[in-house]
């Protein structure tokens, strides 16, 4: 089986921080977690990623980062790597954002900051696992 991992991109270290903690303890070590604390080391570290051969299932993104917002980000990724997908973490949303989030077909999620553990576990689930993940994460 190919190993797979989400890649978490925040420029606050103590988000990646909890963001991380949060997926080890929710899916242990099923996946191989990854972090970039803006979007030019998130295209470092997917490339890297890509070039080793594993599959990157998911990206938990900021919205408001500094140089490039979140769902720009994640629309330049859409392009070179269609099959990844996309949980957006903001707590900055108003109307507007929400709707171009939706017309990003990789964003299968928006989680407000700060979020609660169970939906994070549930959002990924539901974004990118099969149903059989409920049972036996």
């Amino acid at each position: 089986m190919k190993k797979q991992a989400i890649l978490c991109v925040d420029d606050e270290k103590i988000i990646l921080f909890s963001l991380i903690q949060e997926l080890k303890n929710s899916f242990g070590d099923r996946f191989m977690y990854e972090k970039a604390m803006n979007a030019k080391q998130a295209f470092e570290v997917i490339d890297e990623l890509v070039s080793a051969g594993i599959e990157i299932i998911l990206i938990i993104s900021d919205w408001l980062m500094p140089g490039i917002k979140g769902d720009e980000f994640l629309e330049i990724v859409q392009e070179s790597h269609p099959g990844i997908k996309a949980i957006i973490l903001t707590g900055h949303a108003d109307e507007e954002v929400l709707a171009r989030f939706k017309r990003n077909s990789s964003v299968c999620a928006v989680l407000p900051k700060p979020w609660n553990a169970d939906t994070l576990k549930t959002m990924i689930i539901d974004c990118c696992l099969d149903t059989g993940t409920r049972d036996n994460p």
